[in-house]
């Protein structure tokens, strides 16, 4: 059986995709990051609780600040990238329930009273969120750089708060010159799903 999406659209989002290290320097439009988001809030979550926050890091002077908390392989790949992206779960995300799950709006207390419940679901649903981001800027024609080494302490101290856990630190832009490693193996699907 073959896929209903276009093959062009299979190579663009998964196949061709590849994690970028290095970037041209092309600006990333705020109409960029609007058109990213807006086809990427559809992605399910759990009770649509929507948890992802994403802080953009445009200033010379914020960026700074990050690339600071960077581990040191990524550091050039964070002071050079024409927009970089810090993903993080909110953990007070129960308050817009009500909004957000409009048929059960009691499951902002029902389900999520408590900060530990919060914490779980937040960093879960945000982490799937932050995938469908990274395909968001697949599908604007842009290459992403998603980093999980830096100093999480550090960089929610310096640009989140307490209700927010840093995910992930992602460069965006068009791939530069030698954006690229060579591709790794994947599993196959025999190593991966069972049938029960």
């Amino acid at each position: 059986m073959s896929l209903v999406l276009d093959p062009t659209a299979q190579d663009l989002l998964f196949r061709e995709a590849r994690t970028a290290n290095a970037f041209t320097d092309e600006p990333v439009s705020e109409e960029q990051v609007q058109a990213i988001y807006d086809l990427v809030k559809f992605g399910p979550t759990a009770f649509n609780q929507s948890p992802l926050r994403i802080t953009l890091v445009r200033s010379a002077e914020a960026r700074e600040r990050l690339v600071q908390h960077m581990s040191e392989g990524n550091q050039p790949k964070t002071a050079t990238a024409p927009l970089v992206a810090i993903l993080s779960a909110d953990n007070e995300f129960h308050e817009e329930l009500p909004h957000l799950f409009p048929h059960f709006p009691q499951a902002k207390d029902v389900f999520f009273a408590e900060r530990p419940a919060r914490e779980s679901a937040a960093t879960v649903n945000a982490a799937l969120q932050a995938a469908y981001f990274i395909i968001g800027v697949r599908a604007a024609g842009l290459a992403a750089g998603p980093m999980t080494g830096f100093d999480f302490a550090g960089v929610q101290k310096e640009f989140l708060d307490d209700d927010h856990t840093p995910l992930m630190v992602v460069n965006i832009g068009r791939p530069g010159e030698n954006a690229w490693h060579p591709r790794s193996p994947r599993l196959e699907a025999d190593q991966v799903i069972t049938t029960v």
